[in-house]
């Protein structure tokens, strides 16, 4: 049951007035009898005009016998109210499908409506006009006459199927739908009592039933749906369905109402309670919850200044001022607790055995000798000085290469507690220095709070990934790292939830990096940058032996000896199947391996621990294509020697030649740098055309395509600069490059040869592909030199500082088979003249 406003035109009623009420409405009286049976059948022989005026309804439907008022809004719905008043005042009022479609057509009406009588026009005071109308019979639209200057159309009367007044049946239902409707109006606040009287003295059970069908709170589709409905009795069905539907849910609906309010009544009685509480405390001088005395006893055991205690006791004057049931109070309490739990002053004895420090950080590391160099270092200032700040550490290289790894062991070195935090993908300030405790949901930063984690201020402390911070509306996490790693700041470092300083300088922090470049220039400042390698392959065959193989064998719950990987297979492993500077990817196919063990193991069936070639073959599928160098029968073809991400490769550079314009082309998704390099070395090598015994007029009828393979990768960087200017020299004087040989280093317009960064991982990659010559700056021998003589056995490298040098050394003077000539096509002089 529903009191709402109801819709024939553009505009609603401003009140909401309770369609029942429009039943006491008269004429000439205060108001008129409910509908009698007499009543009822003098409508059933109303008969319907010829050509029937239809008034289309939003939103609501129009039952027999009922009285509703409508606001008409539409000038065509003005106008039909207007004409049928002065007239029969006989219309057809038919709902719409959708109530928002303006100017409604016979398609946008429903087929069944209900034909009615005005009775009475109505002029409102805001120039609105309200006609109430009283349904009389249902019909059906059959043709729609005209359109203008409203709807007219030609209906017929849809007989009602009515039951026997001896239908027993059909007068219980009736009985019982008379019932529930006094039942939800007394249930129901929203409802007027007079609704209530106006079903009581209903007579006609049809009438009954179309009233409250009428006034139900369900939506018009499916008042529509009753409407339509051809039996009464059917309809009187329907009507008790959705009767009960609705005194379900204004049951239920009462019974949330119940149980918010004895919610509410119950927190009030606690915070009575609490109050009155708190009364008697203070009188029997007990006013100190357990909380409080639980702080105040723990800060009686921190180490903190006399900075810090003040602000401690006015944060628990606060607390103790506070209501237990206000929200703030939790707030305060969680500070409290965090300002306590903080180890203020709490630092582990560190341990100055030197011996012992080379032997762990070499039992758990093979290679990366620069890294425990640098923390023996440390070890013996810290031992004689007796205090330190500590360096703020940098470890810089490829994935794989155990830099996250190395912070437990120097941890366990030192003596000292390790924490981690991973700073891949944060964007928000905040993580860093934390909220303001104003704020809802106010936390500490992540800094502070593995402090707390570590119990002790001078922990072992892992910033991982530290180039892999991000900025956003957040603000910029790798601004506010600044504070935290500069020596000369840490000392008191400001958290925005701790509100107060405290010292970082005895913490040892450790970043780690992929690509120092991404690292803001501020904050790559402030760290000691320590660059790691990648792994030779002897490294790797080692580091496999002494601490891959044996770790998954325990993982997988196998002996030491059920898997056996010689050297040879481990090198057949590494150089087949990896393709890395790390060992991650050597560990995974370790596993691959001892997993196939494992099974065997489980299943009680032979397995061969003495793995062969073919073995390997078997369990991890073929080889992967090996980085080889192939020949030198092709000009224009030459290798470079590239860093990336996962550390050294090699690069070929091709270059051809077509008979055009002299358009230079590139391809092979280069970066700007890489093909400004290339726009460099063509331009170069035109200037000394002279000194290859190339006419200048060359180039103007030669267009030159250079490309990089495998071109879905990205590629950019200047130190392919020379490989260029080869493979183009290469290509114009058709002469074979010498075999076996790569190149890395930087060009200018002048001729110059720069130096290049990862010399060691491009060291490493011509090595693994068979290259014997290396040609590069003199500038870059220092990197050479730093490198184990053991990792360069095979290697020749050429130093040079200029590309004359460069030319010199890398082109021969033998042509490759089936060589052009390029001079062919450039014209003669006298052929220029003639022309």
């Amino acid at each position: 049951m529903q009191s709402r406003q109801l819709d024939a035109g553009a505009n609603k009623l401003d009140d909401e007035t309770d369609i029942m009420t429009y039943h006491l409405i008269g004429e000439d009286t205060d108001f008129i009898p409910l509908m009698t049976t007499e009543e009822e059948g003098h409508l059933e022989v109303s008969e319907i005009p010829e050509e029937l005026p239809i008034l289309p309804l939003r939103n609501t439907v129009l039952f027999p016998g009922v009285v509703i008022p409508i606001t008409v809004g539409r000038d065509k719905s003005i106008k039909l109210i207007r004409d049928a008043y002065k007239g029969k005042r006989i219309i057809g009022v038919v709902a719409q499908r959708d109530a928002e479609v303006e100017e409604p057509g016979m398609q946008d009406l429903f087929d069944i409506g209900t034909v009615a009588s005005i009775l009475k026009m109505l002029r409102m005071p805001d120039g609105s006009t309200t006609a109430i109308i009283q349904g009389k019979r249902r019909c059906q639209i059959e043709e729609m006459l005209k359109e203008e200057p409203y709807l007219m159309a030609k209906a017929s009367i849809v007989e009602e199927g009515k039951p026997e007044d001896t239908d027993s049946e059909f007068n219980a239902m009736v009985s019982s739908i008379k019932d529930l409707a006094l039942e939800i109006i007394q249930a129901s606040p929203n409802l007027p009592s007079e609704a209530a009287f106006a079903i009581r003295n209903i007579e006609s059970p049809s009438f009954l039933i179309h009233f409250i069908s009428s006034n139900l709170s369900n939506s018009m589709e499916e008042k529509q749906a009753m409407l339509e409905v051809k039996e009464l009795k059917e309809r009187a069905t329907v009507l008790l369905q959705a009767l009960h539907k609705e005194s379900q849910l204004l049951e239920l609906k009462n019974q949330i109402q119940s149980k918010v309010r004895v919610d509410m009544d119950k927190q009030q009685r606690e915070y009575f309670l609490h109050q009155q509480m708190r009364q008697i405390q203070e009188e029997l001088g007990n006013g100190e919850t357990v909380d409080i005395k639980d702080l105040r006893k723990k800060a009686t055991r921190m180490k903190w200044g006399k900075t810090v205690q003040k602000a401690f006791d006015k944060e628990v004057a606060k607390l103790e001022r506070m209501n237990s049931m206000a929200p703030d109070y939790s707030i305060q309490l969680n500070y409290l607790e965090f300002m306590t739990d903080l180890p203020w002053s709490e630092y582990s004895k560190d341990q100055f055995d030197l011996k012992r420090a080379r032997k762990i950080l070499d039992r758990d590391h093979f290679g990366l000798e620069k890294v425990k160099e640098r923390i023996i270092e440390h070890l013996a200032v810290l031992k004689l000085r007796g205090d330190m700040r500590a360096p703020i550490l940098c470890l810089a290289g490829p994935p794989g290469v155990g830099k996250t790894s190395l912070g437990r062991s120097v941890a366990e070195a030192l003596g000292r507690k390790y924490t981690r935090m991973s700073l891949g993908g944060l964007r928000d300030e905040s993580e860093i220095r934390g909220h303001r405790k104003t704020y809802i949901g106010a936390m500490p930063g992540r800094i502070l709070q593995s402090l707390k984690k570590s119990g002790t201020s001078n922990p072992v402390f892992i910033l991982d990934e530290i180039d892999k911070l991000s900025r956003d509306v957040h603000g910029d996490p790798s601004s506010a790292m600044l504070e935290v790693l500069d020596p000369e700041q840490n000392n008191s470092f400001h958290d925005n939830f701790l509100d107060l300083d405290f010292d970082l300088s005895k913490v040892l922090f450790i970043a780690t990096a992929n690509n120092l470049s991404s690292i803001q220039p501020a904050l790559r400042d402030r760290m000691e940058i320590i660059h790691i390698s990648g792994y030779s392959v002897e490294e790797k065959v080692e580091i496999a032996k002494k601490h891959l193989l044996p770790r998954q064998l325990k993982e997988h719950g196998l002996g030491k000896d059920a898997v056996q990987l010689s050297k040879p297979i481990l090198e057949f492993m590494i150089e087949s199947y990896t393709r890395e500077s790390g060992v991650r990817n050597l560990e995974r196919k370790i596993a691959a391996v001892v997993r196939k063990a494992a099974v065997a193991e489980a299943s009680h069936e032979f397995f061969m621990s003495k793995m062969g070639k073919a073995d390997l073959v078997k369990i991890l599928g073929p080889a992967l294509p090996k980085e080889q160098y192939e020949n030198n029968e092709q000009a224009g073809v030459v290798v470079g020697l590239a860093y990336t991400a996962v550390g050294g490769d090699i690069l070929f550079i091709e270059t051809s030649l077509s008979r055009g314009k002299g358009r230079l082309t590139l391809t092979g998704n280069l970066g700007g740098v890489m093909k400004e390099s290339a726009h460099i070395a063509y331009e170069y090598l035109k200037s000394k055309s002279d000194r290859l015994g190339l006419s200048h007029e060359v180039f103007d009828h030669w267009n030159v395509h250079l490309h990089v393979p495998e071109g879905a990768t990205p590629k950019d960087g200047p130190s392919a600069g020379i490989t260029m200017l080869t493979a183009l020299a290469s290509a114009f004087t058709q002469q074979k490059v010498r075999p076996k040989l790569a190149m890395t280093g930087e060009i200018t317009l002048r001729g110059q040869v720069l130096p290049v960064g990862g010399i060691k991982e491009k060291v490493l990659a011509a090595r693994r592909a068979k290259i014997q010559t290396i040609v590069m700056c003199e500038d870059n021998r220092r990197d050479v030199e730093e490198i184990e003589p053991s990792y360069l056995k095979g290697l020749h490298f050429e130093y040079v500082r200029s590309m004359d040098q460069v030319l010199d050394f890398a082109l021969m003077k033998t042509k490759v088979k089936d060589a052009i000539s390029v001079a062919e096509v450039v014209p003669t002089s006298a052929s220029r003249s003639k022309d």
